[in-house]
């Protein structure tokens, strides 16, 4: 995690121009994106080694307040140049993974129409998604790496615009895992006659992440 961390923070570092330095001092987004990132990693560990999903989520949703100041502030960074600012939307899509996975679990541990045992495989779903997110992070070591002082801007904005867009992909298919487990219960609440109360749960599409 360490690395994945210092990589992310020298990416930002390594590319913001001279101008942007002396905000980039006073907002520190190097430290943000570890902030965010260790946060991810933690949700990522404690849905694996907490047995009991609610204690699991308690832990989680704890882990995900924590690390929140940190995702709105390198969110408010707006000084940062081209290739720096795709670095910066990529660590937000982790962390907006983070948030997704937050706030819709903790919807669904009120839902009857989930059993025990479909809630903790939706939570190490979105585990393992969150999982596969942090880890394409690694691929922008190529950019700080002694090794890769020898690319052109065009080959570091290559990688760069690779992990990001492959980031995005997992965000996509967090949001789509996401609506499709609110299908099953709704279709399970139809047959109840009870849609209304899931939909006063979830919300409508445009206001939720489904």
């Amino acid at each position: 995690m360490k690395k994945i961390v210092f990589m992310v923070s020298a990416a930002i570092m390594f590319a913001v121009s001279p101008a942007a330095k002396a905000q980039f001092v006073v907002t520190d987004p190097a430290n943000l994106a570890s902030g965010i990132l260790n946060s991810a990693n933690e949700i990522i560990q404690t849905s694996s080694t907490v047995s009991n999903v609610v204690k699991n989520f308690k832990e989680v949703e704890k882990v995900y307040k924590q690390g929140k100041e940190y995702y709105d502030k390198l969110q408010a960074i707006n000084n940062l140049v081209k290739d720096a600012r795709k670095v910066q939307q990529t660590v937000l899509l982790v962390g907006d993974v983070s948030e997704i996975y937050v706030q819709n679990f903790g919807r669904m541990l009120s839902d009857p129409n989930f059993s025990a045992r479909e809630l903790t495989a939706i939570a190490k779903g979105y585990s393992a998604l969150l999982g596969e997110s942090t880890e394409l992070l690694k691929e922008l070591k190529q950019i700080v790496t002694s090794s890769s002082l020898s690319l052109s801007d065009k080959e570091r904005m290559d990688i760069i615009d690779r992990v990001y867009k492959e980031v995005k992909e997992y965000h996509s298919l967090v949001r789509y895992y996401t609506n499709k487990n609110i299908s099953v219960s709704i279709l399970r609440a139809k047959k109840q006659n009870s849609t209304k109360r899931v939909m006063e749960l979830y919300g409508t599409p445009n206001q939720k992440y489904w």
